[in-house]
């Protein structure tokens, strides 16, 4: 599998099989806490580096001077820990779009035991205008990048 790939709108949202995007993250040593696995607050970071792979390659502007999209809420259940060495997929879905804000579901699976989940969960993404901290309609190109 590569490591990007995109799903449909005939998708069910949240569906295992036909993720929006997938990014191929190594664990670092540096991940690791006193128990020998990756730090629970590590989690996030995987995740916040596949939102940017995923957002990196939407076509078209997703951000301006007056929209960014900020973290509203995340949520994530730990299913397993994850040792090191490992690589990982983690795997985006669009749970949700609003006129403001999308719901990214999210899975990191173990790249060689796919079957392997260490986690899964969910993000809330909010548009905002920074100069007035409100929240935006979604970019036209955000939109288009779940359809």
């Amino acid at each position: 599998m590569s490591t990007h790939s995109f799903g449909t709108a005939e998708t069910p949202t949240g569906s295992p099989d036909a993720p929006l995007f997938v990014a191929s993250l190594g664990v670092r040593w540096r991940d690791l806490d006193a128990f020998n696995h990756v730090n629970n607050s590590n989690y996030l970071t995987y995740l916040e580096e596949a939102r940017l792979q995923w957002l990196s390659h939407v076509p078209g502007p997703w951000f301006d001077e007056h929209a960014m999209p900020v973290m509203a809420a995340s949520q994530v259940n730990y299913r397993r820990p994850i040792a090191w060495p490992a690589q990982l997929q983690v795997q985006l879905f669009c749970e949700r779009m609003g006129n403001t804000s999308m719901t990214l579901a999210h899975r990191v699976i173990d790249a060689e035991r796919t079957d392997t989940l260490y986690c899964d969960g969910n993000v809330v993404m909010v548009w905002m205008d920074p100069t007035t901290g409100k929240p935006v309609p979604l970019p036209e190109a955000i939109r288009r990048a779940v359809e």
